[in-house]
């Protein structure tokens, strides 16, 4: 038998490791995706801990500690309840002018779409509409069963961010002491090790989380001033739309502004659409060339083709939560990696 030339060898070697990566990947996001519940509430306490716990630190130098989370949990609950009333409000403000809007633009976009070179036929959009309510009453039962398994609905995102509240008060209040008390259980050959990954993976999901927030607040505030300027309805409900979807990396602020051009397209006619079209290449930009390049210059940047793979493989492997998850998951485990190569007798120390 001829023997195996080294090339062989290396391959092979390298193949089946990438293998065995490939495989704990892909358990990885299938556990986040069967228990997603759990996996949203621990990320959401993990954000939440790594917002507050400057201004944690910051207040626990003149009140108790447990006063200190008590105050920032509070006080960030007032702030979110104080947005969503603010949003409400402005829905509630808007909605008869909105009606009245989208029903006239309709009109006009029908009749845009009769001209060349759509030559929609007459009535089309008013036959759609016919149908739709025809469906809908025929289906009664069914939209009225979903509505009611909304209910259950409720009580799982309820149950949820009480889990998450109640991580975050855990983690806020002792979470040194609680990863100082797990590293002390493992052998001594490899505690150092662990503690080791464990600052550089709270270190680049903190910046990473504050990163993202940051951007997030910045394509808002943009897209809010640009569709108030331009006059289109709802601008506060569709900068926050932009401000939640911006922490799905690539594909999640442009979706938020595509919905923002429909509204644009419904209420002030194709010409403001356009240019709510030319926004989203702007801010996709300036996202993209300025901000991530600026901002995330403190946790680990990672290579756009790495983002793409990464948020597309979370969303195959367990959906939204995934794609939320994939890139602060990458992100840590690259930097792990990067601070225990460094730990290896006779590597380079690294900063």
């Amino acid at each position: 038998m001829p023997p195996v030339s080294s090339f062989l060898r290396t391959a092979a070697s390298y193949a089946w490791r990438l293998l065995v990566v490939g495989a704990a990947v892909y358990a990885v996001f299938a556990v986040l995706g069967r228990f997603h519940e759990i996996t949203v509430a621990l990320f959401l306490g993990l954000v939440t801990t790594a917002l507050l716990a400057a201004p944690a630190r910051w207040l626990g130098r003149s009140l108790p500690r447990s006063l200190a989370v008590a105050v920032c949990l509070l006080g960030t609950a007032v702030l979110l309840l104080g947005g969503l009333a603010l949003v409400g409000e402005a829905v509630a403000g808007e909605s008869t002018t909105l009606v009245r809007e989208f029903r006239e633009g309709l009109g006009s976009i029908e009749k845009w779409l009769e001209r060349p070179p759509f030559r929609l036929n007459p009535g089309a959009l008013s036959d759609i509409e016919s149908r739709t309510g025809a469906f809908l009453s025929s289906h009664r039962s069914t939209v009225l069963s979903t509505a009611l398994s909304g209910a259950g609905q409720l009580v799982r995102v309820l149950a949820v961010l009480a889990l998450a509240v109640f991580s975050a008060v855990l983690f806020l209040h002792g979470g040194d002491r609680q990863w100082s008390w797990f590293c002390a259980q493992l052998p001594a050959a490899v505690r150092e090790r662990v503690a080791v990954g464990g600052r550089a993976a709270w270190r680049t999901f903190t910046g990473y989380t504050h990163g993202i927030v940051l951007i997030a607040a910045t394509n808002a505030v943009l897209v809010g001033l640009a569709l108030y300027f331009l006059g289109v309805p709802l601008a506060v409900p569709l900068a926050l739309l932009e401000f939640l979807a911006a922490f799905v990396p690539l594909v999640g602020s442009p979706v938020a502004l595509a919905v923002a051009a429909v509204v644009a397209l419904a209420s002030k006619g194709p010409l403001v659409a356009g240019v709510v079209i030319a926004l989203i290449v702007v801010i996709g930009q300036i996202e993209g060339h300025l901000l991530h390049p600026l901002v995330m210059s403190w946790a680990v940047r990672l290579h756009p083709l790495v983002v793409a793979i990464s948020v597309s493989a979370g969303a195959i492997a367990a959906g939204v939560v995934g794609a939320v998850v994939a890139v602060p998951l990458v992100s840590v485990i690259w930097s792990v990696y990067t601070a225990l190569r460094g730990t290896r007798p006779g590597a380079a120390d690294v900063s």
